[in-house]
């Protein structure tokens, strides 16, 4: 089980991590590359909320990548580093759906029906690795305990 979640942990964290950090330094970069919402789809005031959330992103996804990599390697610290980094994935799935819902409600465009499709995939899957890594994380240090 800590092998796959380590794998799962390492591939949907980097990507996340590499996402967002181009998409915090080079917006319309991530645009061309797809990691970002089209402009014809999207407000102004999305585009922003979006570049300044990326970069908060980029100084805190590391934490799932580098919490997939202990476990692949069986590091003493895994389980630590998993519980914040699962803290951190469910904590940003929550938000950015309540934010997605809220622009929306108030008239706000924040993308194309394509790109909510691929949220309403992205968040849950987020949300899901972020309570495995929980979970898991918890099931390992109290079986520690014991």
């Amino acid at each position: 089980m800590r092998i796959l979640l380590g794998i799962i942990c390492v591939l949907f964290g980097g990507f996340g991590w590499v996402g967002q950090t181009i998409s915090g330094i080079n917006y319309p970069l991530a645009q061309r590359l797809g990691l970002q919402e089209k402009s014809e789809g999207t407000d102004p005031l999305f585009r922003r909320a979006e570049t300044n959330t990326a970069r908060w992103d980029s100084f805190v996804l590391w934490t799932l990548l580098a919490s997939g990599v202990l476990m692949l390697t069986n590091n003493y610290w895994w389980p630590y580093l998993s519980l914040i980094a699962g803290g951190i994935y469910l904590d940003g799935a929550g938000r950015e759906v309540a934010k997605l819902l809220s622009l929306s409600k108030e008239g706000i465009k924040i993308g194309t029906s394509k790109d909510l499709k691929v949220a309403a995939v992205f968040f849950p899957m987020m949300f899901i690795i972020a309570i495995w890594a929980i979970a898991y994380s918890l099931w390992f240090l109290v079986g520690q305990m014991k």
